[in-house]
C-alpha cells in the first residue's frame, strides 16, 4: 500500500471514530418533565433561577441566554456538570415527533431532562398528552448551539 492509500485509510478511521462520537452523544426514549423557570418573566437571569450553570453563563449576552429554550439536564448519555453547561440538545417528542433545540443551564436529578415549561415542554408537547402525564417521552442529541 502506497503512502496516499495508508493515509486514506488513516483518514477514514479518524472519521468513523468521529462519527461514533457524536452517536454516542444520543439518547432514546428519555423521560423528560417541566420546570417553571420562567426565564421571560426573570429577564432570563440564571442567577434569579438558581440555576447551577449560572456561575458560567450568567453573564452571557442576554441574546445568548434568550435564543434557545431552557433545560436541567440529567441525561443517561453525555457530559455533566460545567462540561454540560451552555450545550445544546436537539429534542424530539417521540409521541408526536416534535423537534426543538434547548440550551442547558441547569443540573437535574430525574434521570432526563427537565424542560422549561415555556420555552421548551409546552412548544414539544403539541398534543397536550405531556402535561396530562406530567412528563413527555423524547429522544435527544446534542448539537452546535449556532450562537
Amino acid at each position: 500500500m502506497g503512502r496516499g492509500a495508508g493515509l486514506l485509510v488513516v483518514a477514514a478511521v479518524v472519521l468513523l471514530g468521529l462519527a461514533a462520537a457524536v452517536r454516542a452523544q444520543e439518547a432514546y426514549n428519555v423521560r423528560a418533565t417541566y420546570h417553571y423557570y420562567n426565564p421571560r418573566d426573570n429577564g432570563w437571569d440564571l442567577r434569579r433561577v438558581s440555576a447551577y450553570c449560572s456561575t458560567w453563563d450568567a453573564d452571557r449576552p442576554l441574546w445568548w441566554r434568550q435564543k434557545y429554550g431552557w433545560t436541567a439536564f440529567c441525561g443517561p448519555v453525555g457530559p455533566r456538570g460545567r462540561d454540560s453547561c451552555g450545550r445544546c440538545l436537539r429534542v424530539t417528542n417521540r409521541r408526536t415527533g416534535s423537534q426543538i433545540t434547548v440550551r442547558i443551564v441547569d443540573q437535574c436529578s430525574n434521570g432526563g431532562l427537565d424542560l422549561d415549561w415555556q420555552t421548551a415542554f409546552q412548544p414539544l408537547d403539541t398534543d397536550g398528552n405531556g402535561y396530562q402525564q406530567g412528563h413527555i417521552m423524547v429522544n435527544y442529541a446534542f448539537v452546535d448551539c449556532r450562537d
